[in-house]
């Protein structure tokens, strides 16, 4: 019995110190300047996509993700007008897919860079992240 409980201990040990699931707590961020969007909206929209990375990309880490700047909203803002939305941001990353991360669609071992994310909101609303990719 005894054996039996020091492996169990020696097993979530393991886990807690290599982690499951998703990584977000030490992700690097870079403060853009906008002329459309303060640091506090900017700030909200990257905790939206923080969130989704935690809920949805087990396996992987999400090593860094800031605003792509007013250009890049600008372009994507057809994304709002899908959606039924006043505002558009886009948001690029950094994240690794572990060796059983993803859902399959990503290569594992391996870094995507420059990930956007497309998040949509209303009336200066909550940021909805409606899509996400190259």
């Amino acid at each position: 019995m005894k054996k039996i409980l020091a492996t169990i201990l020696c097993f979530i040990i393991m886990f807690s110190l290599i982690g499951c699931g998703s990584k977000t707590s030490e992700v690097k961020t870079h403060n853009v300047e906008s002329e459309v969007y303060s640091q506090e909206e900017i700030t909200s929209a990257i905790e939206t996509i923080k969130k989704e990375f935690k809920s949805n990309w087990k396996g992987c880490t999400l090593k860094e993700i800031y605003y792509a700047g007013d250009d890049s909203s600008k372009d994507y803002q057809d994304w709002a007008n899908r959606n039924n939305a006043d505002e558009v941001i886009v948001l690029l990353s950094s994240f690794y897919v572990g060796r059983n991360g993803g859902d399959g669609s990503l290569n594992t071992n391996y870094t995507y860079e420059n990930w956007n994310w497309i998040l949509v909101r209303t009336n200066d609303g909550e940021w909805v992240h409606v899509d996400h990719g190259y």
